[in-house]
């Protein structure tokens, strides 16, 4: 089902399908930014801006990131400072450097997003978990 949401942005007016959003970047300053399907044009809201739909916005993360759905496997990162929640089902590609670290590139972005199984190791064996679920193959 989807979930639509009225995001005023920028002085426009959008009309997004949250369930269509694969990542959204939640900074230490409080701003979220996520990238609209099919174009990757970012939408950043901070509440001092437009507090509804950003409280809008986090309860759809906080409902979204306890969910492991057919369609979706939503996995929290950080990376440089940043946490990142992104749907691993949309990730097209995954590469595995010689020190174990994986890189893979948010959809609808070109935003590289690096996890080091030391500083990450939670989020690390999710996405190691869910390549070899997924494929069929692993990085061993």
């Amino acid at each position: 089902m989807a979930y639509w949401v009225k995001i005023l942005y920028d002085r426009r007016k959008y009309i997004v399908n949250l369930d269509r959003v694969n990542a959204f970047c939640y900074e230490k300053n409080g701003r979220v930014t996520f990238w609209l399907p099919d174009c990757a044009i970012p939408i950043v809201l901070n509440p001092q801006t437009n507090l509804e739909d950003y409280q809008k916005l986090l309860e759809y993360l906080e409902f979204v990131t306890g969910l492991e759905l057919e369609n979706a496997q939503w996995v929290k990162i950080i990376y440089e400072q940043n946490e990142y929640i992104v749907n691993l089902t949309c990730i097209s590609s995954f590469c595995q450097e010689a020190n174990g670290r994986i890189t893979f590139w948010l959809p609808d972005g070109t935003i590289p997003i690096i996890i080091n199984p030391a500083s990450n190791p939670e989020s690390y064996e999710k996405v190691l978990n869910f390549v070899q679920k997924s494929t069929g193959y692993s990085f061993s």
